[in-house]
């Protein structure tokens, strides 16, 4: 008789978990892509402001990882993604999205170009068998690294002073989806999930312990401080970023055909490339552009503090006309934030008289409030340190 266990999916630790363990003072754990990932070390509000005031590190080997390399791999990546790749020059980073035949995204990440054939592609779900059927036709070898590759998130705006003190001399000139290796040992990117200042570093496992005592140490004083995923979330909304499985479902996880999305109803559609040639899902984006999308994703600006997690979206307080996938009450901002699904005309032409239902518990009671709302620019938060080069020293 096969026990309850031995059927449960595999989950492993990281590279860091010696150290991210060992830090994690609330044994508050999370599943990432089959890891073990820290959700809170020892309070989330902490570990927010120390994004937006100092530096952070959070533990980004849980994401999935491919090295796509040969003659034809910039053909073949252009193939498959909506944005045109052809300018993407070696040591350069570019964020992209992906999308089936029926022009629905199935992930978005970045992709790394590590040489003139070479490249890695980085995304949070796993398309091994839809990528290697896709290289039908294509010269090209498709390898998942995702273990052989660890990596640390160093986001805030310290975070170059942090590097610097490590002894990366010059990396504060390091641009905005820029990356530099270091002694052939490590790999240093400009990008992030924070929408701050903030660096990615990489590195092979052998080598992940001895980097974090590196960054621990030369952060000491710049109040360096581990972070898990709850405070990482707070930044991303404020930064405007979608993430899979929370704003949007992704394509092939999609049960039901109306409930994948498509770039321009994910406030993709400077992503789109249709001068390119052609890529998965052309013929469906271009009918859509014609016709019109069912849906767009917004930003909203909520009257009140209470956060309005998966609250429904009316207007005048009758007709349903979407649903918030991502929202919190912003410290920074001092506002009321969220991302939200609408059903087109509804934040297109009709932005006006909109509504939001907040169920709020007190006491073991749940009060409905009907508050109002406005759509507004993304992202949030944007300060200009994110994109300034040389970076700033704070």
């Amino acid at each position: 008789m096969t026990s309850q266990t031995a059927t449960q999916p595999r989950v492993v630790p990281t590279p860091f978990h010696s150290r991210t363990s060992a830090a994690c003072k609330t044994n508050l754990w999370a599943r990432w892509a089959g890891y073990t990932t820290v959700d809170i070390y020892e309070n989330v509000e902490l570990e927010y402001f120390a994004i937006r005031n100092s530096a952070t590190l959070f533990d980004v080997s849980p994401m999935t990882k491919y090295r796509i390399s040969g003659p034809d791999a910039g053909r073949y990546l252009n193939r498959l993604v909506t944005r045109d790749l052809s300018k993407l020059s070696p040591g350069r980073v570019t964020y992209a999205a992906w999308c089936d035949d029926a022009g629905h995204v199935l992930d978005d990440g970045t992709i790394f170009r590590l040489g003139e054939q070479d490249y890695r592609l980085c995304s949070q779900e796993r398309h091994l068998p839809w990528l290697t059927d896709s290289a039908i036709g294509f010269d090209v070898t498709i390898e998942d690294e995702t273990e052989a590759v660890a990596g640390l998130a160093l986001q805030g705006p310290t975070s170059c002073a942090v590097l610097k003190r490590m002894g990366l001399d010059g990396i504060e000139r390091l641009r905005p989806f820029h990356m530099t290796e270091v002694d052939g040992a490590l790999t240093v990117s400009r990008t992030g999930f924070t929408g701050d200042l903030g660096y990615e570093l990489w590195v092979e496992p052998g080598r992940a312990e001895e980097l974090w005592d590196r960054i621990v140490e030369a952060g000491a004083l710049h109040d360096l401080r581990p972070i898990g995923s709850r405070a990482l979330n707070m930044a991303r909304i404020e930064a405007g970023f979608i993430q899979t499985n929370a704003d949007f479902v992704a394509g092939e996880q999609a049960l039901r055909g109306t409930r994948g999305r498509s770039p321009f109803e994910l406030g993709l559609a400077w992503m789109v490339d249709f001068d390119k040639g052609h890529f998965n899902g052309r013929r469906a984006l271009l009918a859509e552009k014609q016709h019109g999308s069912r849906r767009c994703l917004v930003g909203l600006d909520i009257e009140g503090n209470k956060p309005a997690d998966a609250a429904l979206i009316y207007h005048r307080k009758r007709t349903d006309v979407g649903h918030i996938t991502s929202a919190m009450w912003s410290p920074t901002c001092k506002r009321n934030i969220a991302l939200a699904s609408l059903k087109t005309p509804y934040g297109t032409d009709i932005t006006d008289d909109l509504w939001v239902e907040i169920y709020v518990l007190k006491e073991l009671k749940w009060d409905k409030v009907m508050v109002r709302c406005k759509i507004v620019e993304r992202p949030f938060y944007n300060p200009p340190r994110r994109w300034a080069t040389p970076a700033p020293d704070f």
